[in-house]
């Protein structure tokens, strides 16, 4: 009988043992739920016009996303008000992975400069990492007698309000650049705003504008061909794309600098499963062998941090914008 007692128990274990996987298996498991996203393609709105230096990011990033993912991943322009339009078009779509954000650091300038924005950057928007960091360049249309910041500075003396600078759009860290000089220097310059960094520099070179703080990436290729004439890099040090090239300082204007960088982000409530997903092929993107030698080709360095890193950044330049912006008196046009 014993031995018939200690049969039935191991059977009873055997039993027991062999049931917890079933039960288990009728409940999904988070691994098994993100293995199923994405089942088809993924959005990616850039507030801006395709040209620009975040355009071309976020089409080098849709490019390795989508052979990570296995989906197609779509670039979505949505220019317009300083990105404001494509910005809050992600801000309100749904948080199920399928629609995400390149950006570029704007949105740490439009809460500054917008008293009544219909969302919070912060609060409506999930960061998933920084993709890339780069001044932008103060560029002069080859037929302007300019070839330093001496002379610009002394033509717009000589010609007030009559010297235009075309920008991205206002608000945006073209627009940004400008009027930190112009109110270092006290330079009277005209801005004329366009909807994204494309139709800037084309309104640049077609001579609608006189000068430019274009994004470095967007304006490199035609500095190099000598259709741009370059004058200073927003930067406290040079760029390693245009090493000749002198920083505003350098050019006389103290206590000048700017920092440009791109960003990648996804509505508020994205599940986190999908952010960390996102993170670690957006990271691997921005330092792999294809990637990283085409940021460099365009004067950006990749970054690729932790969503919480970039979210401090975020903060942090937030509240150093809004000191820039009140001193300077800068107001959305």
């Amino acid at each position: 009988m014993g031995h018939d007692r200690l049969v039935r128990a191991l059977l009873a274990g055997v039993a027991a043992c062999t049931a917890v996987p079933q039960a288990a298996s009728a409940q999904p498991q988070p691994q098994a739920r993100l293995l199923a996203w994405p089942q088809k393609a993924v959005r990616i709105i850039v507030p801006q016009s395709p040209g620009g230096s975040t355009d071309a990011m976020a089409r080098l990033l849709a490019a390795r996303l989508g052979e990570a993912l296995g989906q197609a991943v779509l670039i979505d322009n949505r220019p317009g008000a300083g990105s404001l339009v494509g910005t809050e078009l992600a801000v309100r779509a749904s948080p199920d992975g399928y629609t995400t954000l390149v950006v570029s650091s704007s949105i740490t300038i439009n809460p500054n400069m917008h008293a009544k924005l219909s969302f919070d950057p912060q609060r409506d928007l999930a960061p998933i990492t920084q993709l890339s960091a780069f001044p932008n360049v103060l560029v002069a249309n080859i037929a302007v007698p300019v070839k330093n910041i001496h002379d610009l500075l002394a033509l717009a003396k000589a010609r007030p309000g009559q010297v235009a600078y075309s920008s991205a759009g206002s608000g945006t860290g073209t627009h940004l650049s400008a009027e930190l000089f112009k109110n270092l220097t006290g330079a009277d310059l005209l801005h004329v705003p366009y909807k994204g960094g494309g139709p800037s520099v084309n309104a640049l070179l077609a001579g609608e504008a006189q000068v430019s703080f274009a994004t470095l990436p967007s304006v490199l290729p035609q500095v190099r061909a000598g259709k741009l004439r370059a004058l200073g890099v927003t930067t406290t040090r040079r760029s390693f794309a245009l090493p000749d090239v002198p920083t505003i300082v350098e050019g006389g204007v103290a206590g000048y600098e700017h920092v440009q960088w791109t960003g990648f982000l996804a509505p508020a409530a994205t599940p986190a499963a999908i952010i960390n997903r996102l993170n670690a092929e957006a990271v691997r993107a921005v330092h792999s062998p294809e990637l990283k030698p085409a940021l460099a080709s365009e004067g950006a360095e990749p970054v690729g941090n932790t969503p919480q890193q970039f979210a401090a950044i975020i903060r942090s330049e937030t509240q150093r914008i809004a000191q820039v912006v009140r001193k300077a008196g800068i107001k959305a046009d």
